[in-house]
């Protein structure tokens, strides 16, 4: 399954709803007269209103219902996307949704309100009652012009969220740049990496998967975030990391002893406390290029570059995530 914002369709503008409304309200009378034609353009052009303001709100997934993941993801994504004077966040889309559906159901009251009096009335009454209706529903349309130009800027943003999946177990691979990580997840996975990017930074996020034990499990690669120490992460992208503490089953943070990497060990060794610090999930210390230096305390060594101990790193970290199958049937049963 794919992630939950990766289908939203396009969202509409307020302008286009009401020319698409109007122009087919009036294509809708020209084989009818009279009262029937009023009547006509009056159902078509409120059918079409409704039907597109509710489709844009029932077409995005219940945000409550959402993996907290998701939800802190989207909320980053939305405070980026959102302009410097609004109040941001996953509430204000909540919401810019919730005012969408609102004007839905308001363009279907006001075609109520009026068809019985347009039916009772007379031609030229049942002509003004119909153009007052349309410019009622005019109104309510663009009363929330800005809630759906937020919302298709936040559609826009988060379909192109890497497809992360909560429900398989998750190895979020960090360290600083040049240690090796990239390498690491690229020889331990299948060639068919996914590469995608999040909306607030400039690099790359790289999601590998390995089949162990008849369990797929996700190997992040997290570059733009995870590889800083934290006073130098804006607001945006410590959020992004908050959502990356609901989904990390097991953390590799990998050192270069070698200091090659051109950061000092020390203060590799400062990330990767910020990094403990942060999740509820085990931090496995990995020494990388020990074929140029193991001069570290860690948990395990591998050159990746050499092909030493990359299965075993990789076997460290599936024992330190313990995924057990979930069974059709509890153990003992026949």
């Amino acid at each position: 399954m794919s992630h939950p914002f990766e289908n939203l369709p396009t969202t509409p503008r307020a302008e286009e709803i009401l020319d698409k409304a109007f122009s087919r309200a009036t294509r809708a009378s020209g084989s009818k007269t009279g009262i029937e034609a009023q009547q006509s353009m009056l159902m078509t052009a409120s059918n079409i209103i409704s039907d597109n303001l509710e489709n844009v709100a029932t077409q995005w997934p219940t945000i409550d219902e959402l993996d907290p993941f998701y939800v802190e993801l989207a909320g980053a994504v939305i405070s980026e996307t959102a302009p410097a004077d609004d109040d941001p966040g996953i509430d204000a889309l909540k919401q810019h949704l919730s005012n969408i559906s609102w004007a839905g159901r308001k363009a279907k009251e006001i075609r109520q309100e009026y068809e019985g009096r347009v039916v009772r009335s007379d031609i030229d009454t049942s002509r003004k009652l119909r153009k007052q209706a349309f410019a009622r529903m005019a109104d309510i349309t663009e009363q929330v012009e800005d809630d759906l130009e937020a919302v298709s800027k936040a559609r826009d943003a988060l379909k192109g969220l890497p497809d992360i999946r909560p429900d398989e177990p998750v190895i979020v691979v960090a360290g600083y740049p040049n240690v090796g990580k990239s390498s690491f997840v690229n020889k331990v996975t299948r060639a068919d990496n996914e590469i995608a990017s999040y909306p607030f930074t400039t690099t790359q996020i790289r999601v590998g998967h390995v089949e162990s034990g008849r369990i797929r499990y996700q190997l992040v690669d997290t570059p733009g975030l995870l590889d800083r120490p934290p006073e130098e992460r804006n607001e945006i992208e410590s959020q992004a990391i908050s959502a990356l503490e609901h989904l990390a089953d097991a953390v590799l943070v990998l050192v270069d002893p070698s200091g090659e990497c051109g950061y000092p060990l020390a203060q590799q060794l400062e990330l990767r406390d910020d990094i403990e610090s942060l999740f509820d999930a085990p931090v496995l210390t990995i020494g990388n290029k020990s074929d140029r230096s193991t001069d570290v305390e860690a948990d395990h060594f591998m050159s990746v570059t050499e092909d030493d101990n990359v299965d075993g790193v990789l076997d460290a970290a599936i024992e330190a995530v313990d995924w057990d199958i979930e069974l059709p049937f509890e153990e003992g049963e026949n």
